[in-house]
């Protein structure tokens, strides 16, 4: 490895020790979390594990899975690029910033090149561009940079497997725009650790469950809450129980103008589909993924 980085250690995703080694550091899947980039974690909820006022999320299926497929998605991007030794990694924290770590997936190196591969598993195409360009889902391109600047390295693969069967792979390279917008939203977000600031309550469901996880008893005592508070709670539940009768509404009357049809599309882009229901249930209505751009980390972020 390059002098940019000094090896911390191997350990256990979830065991004590690899819980320490990241107390007081940020690893690359934390990064878009900080910048409230995230599907899984929430600045909030980053911030409440970090003080050890919650417990990290409970192992589950997705988890898992995409545990064991790793490395027969490393053993196929090997195959398919014998220039490179694939090897396993450890923990590695950058010399210049120890608050800055990373525990890329394999390092890659070869007579001419060092590199780093990201392992992945979607379940659908959504968010993924052309193969072998750098279009990833945002939050993968923050933990790709964030690696790279961590170990002083220039590109990153990430190879990924789409509804278990189809391969892609892409590009990330360091560059010094983002990678500064990452750096300095970090050191931000571990200051505030410091001086025990407490991020604003925002809609991600893993800042609601946070805020469950932190109060798990019930007392039998009235709590006066400001009447601001307490009006848009009543508005957000009366627009919620009415954009749910829209959207019934409009999903009956797609159905009904699908008829025996299994595709609603317009100008070529599906909209809905329908699905055979379960049992004896007629088809239901799900609506189509909505494709979003591919972004790239800025400070708007």
């Amino acid at each position: 490895m390059s002098a940019a980085a000094v090896r911390v250690g191997t350990f256990e995703p979830g065991s004590a020790e690899w819980l320490a080694a990241r107390a007081s550091a940020l690893g690359g899947s934390e990064v878009a979390a900080v910048l409230g980039l995230s599907p899984w974690e929430s600045r909030f909820s980053l911030w409440h594990k970090k003080k050890g006022n919650t417990r990290p999320a409970d192992d589950n299926d997705v988890m898992r899975w995409g545990r064991w497929l790793e490395d027969p998605i490393a053993r196929v991007f090997a195959a398919a690029h014998p220039e490179y030794r694939v090897r396993r990694s450890g923990t590695w924290a950058s010399r210049a910033r120890r608050w800055q770590i990373a525990t890329p997936d394999r390092l890659l190196s070869s007579l001419t090149a060092r590199a780093l591969l990201e392992v992945k598993t979607a379940h659908n195409a959504d968010e993924w561009g052309e193969p072998g360009t750098d279009e990833v889902p945002i939050y993968y391109r923050t933990q790709a940079l964030w690696q790279l600047d961590t170990l002083g390295l220039s590109r990153a693969h990430i190879a990924v497997l789409i509804s278990g069967s189809d391969y892609r792979e892409y590009v990330v390279d360091w560059n010094i725009a983002e990678v500064s917008v990452l750096r300095d939203a970090a050191r931000e977000f571990l200051d505030t650790l410091e001086r025990d600031e407490r991020p604003d309550i925002d809609e991600h469901t893993a800042t609601y469950r946070t805020v469950r996880a932190l109060h798990p008893l019930i007392d039998d005592v009235e709590v006066e809450i400001a009447p601001t508070l307490a009006e848009r709670y009543r508005a957000a539940v009366a627009n919620h129980k009415a954009a749910e009768d829209a959207k019934r509404r409009a999903a009956v009357e797609v159905l009904d103008a699908l008829g025996s049809g299994r595709r609603a599309v317009v100008a070529g882009e599906s909209i809905a589909i329908r699905v055979p229901g379960t049992g004896d249930s007629p088809p239901s209505l799900r609506p189509s993924p909505i494709r979003s751009t591919p972004q790239k980390v800025s400070a708007a972020a």
